[in-house]
């Protein structure tokens, strides 16, 4: 017993001894991804390469799958990069890109908007009933038209988040009665011609021929680039976290000038063009500021969170249905715009104005674009990216002279294939342990 008294007594003595040396804190672990621009160029390869292994492919399949489409097409046919090719598929992309935009929103949210066809329609039905039947002015006609989008699509909002009803009931439900609503406004002739010279005509028919204006508005736009990564760098040294070293800067800043004076060159000086159309500097308008939204505001990140999982949100203090309105009134807000530049395409209103496979190539092109159909995981920029990718392969198409139904099975496989890369995508990262 002695014995033992005497360890015991031994181990109480070396205990304060063990104390002192351990008193110093053991330094923190610091996330390697803090760590990634103090690197250099490695250290982006190393963060690019766990990106990938990760199942966080971003945009990189859309970037390729562009450059296939380029070269594939022009392979074939040495018309599809000519300027007046590369101005159809802007002003194409217009319209129904705006209306992606709408839907990438929706998606954030994990839900689906099946009536944006048929808003599209309703929309450019007021706008052609009272513009050219009941002779109001251009901009209050076009006003009241994107007002009813939004009240359409806030009311869809409302059903969903208040009464309970799943948004694919209530979006279907609005498909099939504001087609109703759109056929009873267009009355029996079922056409309503735009007015030449109108604000409708011009959204797509209206070019910058000074070719100042194009170079005018790309150099703003480096500038805008480079001036907000130089104050995202300030904000987050200000806060001591890893900020963008300025030779990141600057390469990011040169890519993107590179990029936007070529597409001024292109629209300006190649033989064939036309100038810069005002639908593109529209629709690159609509997604600048859906972008801001998303990423540079409380509203936006609310969006993801409650896409993420609405009950962590709402336990987190977020008005979750108000949310959820608001994003529908969105949706609804960008399909009557978006509908206003199919009415300028088509010549005016009809009864069959967004009808069709309208609704499935906005779906596409945001799906496509990389946002996730499971909510909580996407870019505004997807909408551009999508419609892009969706755009230049009808385009080729039409030049090789490829009947429509060939078109609807190729873009059929192509919207299959990006909901593929997606799972595998989530799949990855669920494995990784990154969901």
């Amino acid at each position: 017993m002695s014995d033992l008294k005497k360890n015991a007594a031994d181990a109480d003595e070396a205990a304060p001894a063990a104390d002192e040396g351990s008193a110093a804190p053991a330094p923190a672990a610091v996330d390697p991804r803090l760590l990634v621009r103090e690197e250099g160029f490695k250290g982006y390869l190393t963060e690019f390469t766990r990106r990938i292994r990760g199942g966080e492919l971003g945009s990189l399949p859309v970037v390729i799958g562009l450059i296939v489409i380029a070269i594939v097409f022009q392979a074939q046919n040495d018309k599809f990069l000519s300027a007046s090719s590369l101005t159809n598929i802007a002003v194409f992309t217009s319209g129904l890109g705006i209306m992606a935009v709408g839907i990438v929103f929706v998606l954030l949210l994990g839900e689906i908007d099946l009536s944006v066809g048929s808003v599209a329609g309703t929309g450019a039905a007021v706008w052609a009933v009272l513009n050219v039947s009941n002779g109001w002015g251009d901009w209050p006609s076009v006003i009241v038209a994107v007002l009813a989008g939004t009240a359409i699509g806030a009311l869809h909002g409302f059903f969903f988040a208040k009464i309970g009803v799943p948004a694919f009931v209530v979006t279907l439900a609005g498909f099939l009665g504001w087609s109703g609503l759109q056929i009873w406004l267009m009355g029996k002739e079922g056409s309503i011609n735009a007015p030449t010279g109108g604000v409708v005509e011009n959204l797509t028919g209206y070019f910058f021929e000074d070719k100042a204006v194009a170079y005018a508005l790309a150099i703003v736009a480096i500038v805008l680039y480079a001036g907000s990564l130089f104050i995202d760098t300030r904000r987050r040294k200000a806060a001591n976290l890893p900020s963008r070293p300025t030779s990141e800067i600057a390469l990011r800043t040169g890519v993107v000038a590179v990029l936007v004076l070529a597409t001024a060159y292109v629209l300006n000086e190649l033989e064939g063009s036309r100038g810069l159309p005002l639908a593109l500097v529209l629709f690159l308008a609509v997604v600048l500021i859906a972008d801001f939204v998303a990423r540079r505001t409380t509203f936006g990140r609310q969006v993801f969170a409650v896409g993420g999982n609405a009950e962590a949100a709402r336990r987190a203090g977020i008005n979750v249905d108000r949310i959820r309105i608001t994003v529908f009134a969105i949706s609804g807000m960008l399909a009557a715009f978006g509908g206003l530049f199919i009415a300028s395409l088509s010549g005016g209103a009809t009864k069959n104005l967004g009808a069709g496979n309208t609704l499935m190539l906005v779906i596409a092109a945001a799906v496509i674009g990389g946002t996730s159909l499971f909510g909580g995981r996407g870019k505004v920029w997807s909408a551009l990216l999508g419609m892009l990718v969706l755009q230049a392969i009808q385009q080729g198409l039409n030049l090789l002279g490829m009947a429509s139904e060939i078109q609807f099975m190729i873009t059929g496989a192509v919207l299959l294939a990006a909901v593929v890369i997606d799972s595998l995508s989530r799949r990855t990262q669920k494995s990784a342990g990154r969901t």
